[in-house]
């Protein structure tokens, strides 16, 4: 019984000095308690996912890791200007478009000169019928046309625009062949614009030898660059009939037309058949080196009819392929 209970008293007392050297060290540094507890309490939950995740809980990490430095190496890559597979379409796109844009042009192109050669090579009549049945061949041809005066340094109905503004604001004007009406939507004055086909509200679509213009009811007749068609000349007879006595005849027209050594007429005999169907030749200008000018006067005494006028054929104006 003594030797029992001096054992059990050793064991109590080690016990006590155990307690209070645990509570000298909590009392002396109470975050070394707290960080021992939460270390414990980290390995534990530690061991915990590793049973879970099974093979150590390794893999879940290495993919994780993976997925960072995929979307880190993309940022950088945006960053640093890397990231450039959306300019690879965009530069097969526009290779493709250009492409097609010249291709669009050489059709466009050709279109244009068999119209061309077709205006200068048939009858007024006819190409009024043409144009009548399908009008898109009419944008077609002055879209063609529009792209080859493109070229020019200067632009002959330019500088009959200026003609007109240095004169009265009150003379009354006939353009034939207007086009896309350009002088009529340029100058003051009162213009009556005439083509074969009505591109613009104001346009007067007509044969060019038979419009409905009163007889001597305009002041200026202008021609610039259509004097097509193998029938010319009955145009011009209509400037006539409609204009005023003493009224204008302005004519612009290609250059190599009126070049007698390449196949062009003799502009001296264009003038001559013009005072022989009553006008008087008042200036020409063949300076520029794409066109030449022409400005005519109806004679004020009514000239006798001419049963026959010796007109020279007009060279017509083909256009080769660029």
């Amino acid at each position: 019984m003594e030797i029992h209970s001096t054992g059990t008293a050793e064991i109590d007392r080690k016990s006590n000095n155990k307690k209070r050297r645990r509570r000298a060290k909590s009392n002396a540094d109470p975050s070394q308690e707290t960080s021992q507890h939460r270390g414990e309490h980290t390995a534990q939950n530690s061991k915990r996912k590793r049973r879970k995740s099974g093979d150590g809980g390794c893999l879940p990490q290495k993919a994780f890791n993976c997925s960072a430095q995929t979307t880190a190496s993309t940022e950088k890559q945006i960053q640093n200007g890397m990231h450039a597979d959306p300019p690879k379409p965009k530069q097969s796109v526009s290779k493709s478009s250009s492409f097609l844009d010249k291709m669009r042009a050489r059709l466009s192109g050709g279109h244009f000169r068999m119209l061309n050669e077709k205006l200068y090579t048939c009858r007024g009549s006819e190409a009024l019928e043409l144009f009548q049945n399908d009008p898109s061949l009419f944008s077609a041809y002055h879209a063609g046309y529009q792209e080859q005066m493109s070229h020019w340094p200067q632009q002959p109905v330019d500088i009959i625009i200026k003609w007109l503004k240095d004169h009265s604001p009150s003379l009354v004007v006939a353009d034939f062949g207007c086009g896309d009406a350009k002088l009529a939507k340029s100058a003051k004055n009162k213009v009556f614009s005439l083509d074969l086909v009505s591109c613009e509200p104001s346009v007067i679509a007509c044969d060019m030898a038979h419009t409905p213009l009163i007889s001597s009811s305009v002041d200026v007749a202008v021609f610039c660059l259509s004097l097509m068609g193998t029938d010319f000349p009955n145009y011009l007879e209509e400037a006539h009939r409609v204009l005023k006595p003493r009224g204008w005849l302005l004519v612009a027209e290609v250059k190599s037309r009126f070049d007698p050594g390449n196949g062009g007429a003799d502009p001296n005999k264009f003038i001559k058949s013009l005072q022989s169907l009553g006008f008087n030749i008042v200036s020409k200008d063949f300076s520029n080196k794409m066109f030449m000018l022409f400005y005519f006067q109806k004679a004020k005494e009514r000239t006798p009819e001419v049963k026959h006028i010796d007109w020279p054929k007009l060279k017509a104006c083909l256009y080769k392929r660029r």
